[in-house]
């Protein structure tokens, strides 16, 4: 706190009284113009018997000894990686400025400051020089002198209990409202005076010996006081507003963390703690350019903020209600196809423009059940539908059980339960080895996908899908649950998804013709299943006699012949009373080069596997790769050592996509995601990650960010976008899963299937093809309520994004800027506009 600098009079008495009175007079005038010229630049020198333990130095050792990485990458070449050295924040000025150096440290609240008195040994006159000396020397310093602002936490860096504003060198953290903490400062406001106080009565208690000089320099030194609380009000107002400024200048960083809910004693992050807040203000004088630099930006945000609708969000008006899925629920596109023979009514159909209204709510829709009770149990209100469990109950789908549906874990043909089920197949096949040799499968026709939610347990991801069809809502079900499924058809063209990457396809009585047509449909799983691969057929033509069934079984097994299929196992489950057959992919082209017929044939030399976006079924093969430097001539490594081993087709002489060789580059993208989510993700966001289980990674690149998850109890759908390196079977090898997309159009899920979304660098590219308010439309459209979404992208992009989430009533909880990159952790609301906007494409 400034306050007054003064030269204590001690003058010497002398015989002469009147002179001695003349001379005490004339110093005290003097003295007093002196100090009405010196108050404007007076700053407070540390007193050092009421000063904290903890010297500057010391509280910044503290701050970079804390958990300084939460919100920072690790070195690599990856957006927001910047290598983070300590900042030095002791801003302190040559000790041969006597004590004219500004900026002291304002330290768990003690802000009494006093100045120590000057010697009084010299003669009057002495004084009075020196004193005019000092004065013109300090206002000749201090006009030169750049002012430096620091003001750090009150504490050890932790929040406060209530939602007020901490402001630190660090950074800032403020409330919902965004209202500054005035109870601080009217504290530090109180002490200011106390200190003035406290030198007015030093003042006065000097010059005792006399009376009417006492009044004298009472009377002036009371105007002086006056006129020093005009110009510090001015200078707290001033710094007032350098606090408020939402944004920092260059090489500066910014943060915000609006702690919600704290009833639920969620911890967020310090500053001290994180580093990210770590932040010098420095400028000349008191009045920073910052202040000018950020008002219009931060009159937009403010304009932002009051219109929370500002976007013009309405609620989409459609047929299909609580359950519209854009590219499934198009009713006139599907009216005009030319035929459904091939079931391209269930087939994506995306409408001309994206829609960017938001789907209703079901009503009483509720948070969803935490895994892995969700497993058993849902609330029917979250997705109220009957049918399945009217049709299917008595093959224990799935029932309803007062407020909630319940899923026994049976199903068609595992009405006893799909533990016994799935070791059933193990003991027939002990080489599929669940969860080590065989760790990514696909699921066809999944129903309500209990296969998927209990192959859990033996370590294996299963991709479900099913159509959206007359069996209603059951890959909403399947994710309600908590178990990974898209909706998807196997019709008129390739499943999107890479060749030769699930290490076993499973159909337990999935209902697709697969020996129709030259066995198109499956030369589809033959293209998608990685050589030496099982396909596990569970299905009534294994085991009846009937004649249809038997028919379909002499037709399997002349197609599996010609394709090199090899039946490795059959036998029947007496509890359940199935059989199932086991076949094998080869690991070579030698049962290719000696068919006597070329039929089904093999793929032109041209053809691309892995290429899978809209491309339509061919009723051909493809040769199995052989050379080592090949993806797919070998098996990869066990789980979980897949997960973290570059794949051996990587070669060095290959560029990765942050430009390194590719194993390095595999490797430092692994390293990045495990410090990001270690340090920042499962610590700083305010995330409960027991409620967390659907997770989808928008722009998964390596999947490193799913294989950091590793260890929670959480899947990953990690998409790889079309326009994107296809980096997709890299995912696939290291035993995880995805699917390609494109973002311009809605994803194939109901809604509010994912608990957290997690967009890297995505949105940006994204605002070059398409419009981004629908892209947020359709995060809102999959993200649940009180799910998050995780941005990381440019500072424009991001502040793009957060405009939107705000419009839309969603949380933000967590906002991040460096060097021109930026990080936004925002929370779904279960808030819905009142107004609807019609769909004529989803109208029936």
């Amino acid at each position: 706190m400034a306050m007054g600098k003064y030269s204590r009079v001690d003058g010497r008495r002398s015989s002469n009284y009147c002179s001695t009175i003349a001379i005490v007079v004339f110093v005290g005038v003097c003295l007093v113009g002196v100090w009405m010229m010196m108050s404007s630049s007076i700053v407070p020198i540390q007193n050092s018997d009421l000063v904290s333990d903890d010297t500057p130095h010391e509280v910044q050792k503290k701050i970079d000894d804390n958990d300084s990485t939460q919100f920072e990458d690790s070195s690599g070449n990856f957006p927001l990686d910047a290598a983070k050295g300590e900042s030095n924040t002791d801003n302190s000025q040559d000790e041969s400025d006597t004590g004219n150096s500004q900026g002291g440290s304002n330290i768990d609240a003690q802000d009494n400051q006093t100045l120590p008195d000057k010697g009084s040994e010299n003669t009057v006159e002495e004084n009075q020089e020196a004193t005019i000396k000092e004065s013109s020397k300090d206002r000749t310093e201090n006009e030169e002198e750049p002012k430096i602002h620091r003001e750090q936490n009150s504490g050890d860096g932790e929040q406060n209990a209530g939602d007020g504003e901490l402001n630190s060198e660090t950074g800032e953290t403020k409330t919902e409202g965004g209202e500054t903490n005035e109870a601080e400062q009217g504290g530090s406001e109180e002490s200011t005076d106390e200190n003035k106080s406290d030198s007015n009565e030093d003042e006065k208690k000097s010059d005792t010996n006399e009376n009417s000089v006492d009044i004298a320099l009472e009377n002036k030194a009371d105007s002086q006081n006056e006129e020093q609380k005009v110009e510090q009000n001015q200078e707290e107002n001033v710094e007032r507003n350098q606090e408020d400024n939402s944004e920092q200048s260059a090489g500066e960083e910014h943060i915000e963390i609006q702690a919600k809910d704290q009833a639920s004693n969620e911890v967020f992050p310090a500053g001290a703690q994180s580093e990210i807040l770590n932040e010098s203000n420095t400028g000349n004088g008191a009045w920073s350019t910052q202040m000018v630099e950020s008002k219009n930006e931060k009159e937009s945000l403010e304009s932002t903020i009051s219109k929370p609708n500002g976007y013009g969000w309405k609620l989409c008006n459609v047929t299909a209600g609580p359950d519209y899925i854009p590219c499934l629920d198009n009713v006139q596109a599907i009216r005009r196809l030319p035929s459904t023979k091939h079931y391209e009514h269930r087939e994506r159909h995306c409408p001309d423009e994206a829609p960017t209204c938001l789907v209703p709510l079901p009503g009483g829709y509720k948070r969803p059940v935490q895994w892995p009770t969700s497993r058993e149990k849902i609330w029917f209100n979250n997705v109220p539908h009957t049918k399945l469990a009217v049709v299917k109950g008595h093959q224990n789908w799935v029932k309803v059980t007062g407020e909630y549906l319940t899923f026994p874990g049976g199903g068609t043909q595992f009405t006893h339960g799909a533990l016994h089920y799935i070791d059933y197949i193990q003991k027939t096949l002990p080489d599929i080895a669940w969860g080590k040799q065989s760790r990514v499968i696909l699921d066809v026709g999944c129903g309500v996908a209990s296969f998927g939610g209990y192959i859990f347990e033996r370590d294996v991801l299963a991709m479900s899908f099913a159509p959206k069809d007359e069996h209603e809502a059951q890959v909403q079900f399947a994710l309600e649950r908590g178990i990974p499924a898209i909706s998807a058809v196997m019709g008129t063209t390739r499943l999107p998804f890479p060749s030769r990457v699930f290490d076993v396809v499973h159909c337990a009585r999935c209902r697709v013709p697969w020996h129709i047509e030259g066995g198109k449909l499956l030369l589809e799983l033959n293209r998608v299943l990685r050589p030496g691969g099982y396909f596990v057929w569970s299905a009534t033509p294994v085991y009846r006699k009937v004649p249809e069934d038997v028919g379909i079984w002499n037709a399997m097994s002349e197609l599996t012949k010609k394709i090199c299929w090899d039946l490795v196992a059959i036998s029947k489950d007496s509890l359940n009373g199935i059989g199932a057959a086991i076949y094998r992919k080869p690991t070579s082209n030698e049962c290719y080069e000696k068919r006597l017929r070329n039929e089904p044939p093999l793929c032109e030399e041209s053809d691309n596997a892995d290429a899978a976006w809209n491309i339509p079924l061919q009723a051909c093969m493809h040769k199995v790769p052989v050379l080592t430097s090949e993806r797919g001539s070998q098996w990869p490594e066990q789980w979980p050592l897949r997960v973290e081993k570059a794949p051996n087709w990587l070669k060095s002489s290959q560029v990765g996509v942050y430009g390194k060789a590719a194993p390095e580059d595999f490797t430092s993208d692994y390293e990045h995601w495990k410090t990001v989510v270690s340090s920042s993700y499962l610590k700083g966001m305010g995330i409960k990650w027991s409620s967390v289980r659907n997770v989808m990674d928008m722009k998964a690149v390596y999947g490193g960010f799913a294989a950091a998850l590793k260890d929670l109890k959480v899947w990953v759908m990690n998409v790889v976008p079309i326009n994107s390196p296809d980096t997709l079977p890299i995912i696939f090898e290291r035993g995880l899963f995805g699917i390609y997309h494109d973002w311009c159009e809605s994803f194939s899920t109901y809604p509010r299937s994912y608990d957290l979304v997690h967009a890297d660098h995505l949105f940006s590219d994204l605002k070059k093809r398409c419009q981004l308010t629908a892209v947020i439309a359709e995060v809102d459209r999959i993200l649940r309520p009180e799910g998050m979404l995780i941005v990381r992208d440019n500072v424009e992009t991001v502040s793009e994004v957060e405009s939107m989430a705000k419009s839309l009533q969603w949380e933000v909880r967590l906002t991040y800027s460096k060097d021109k990159e930026g990080l936004l952790c925002v929370k779904k609301t279960f808030w819905r506009p009142t107004e609807t906007q019609t769909i004529k494409s989803a109208i029936a």
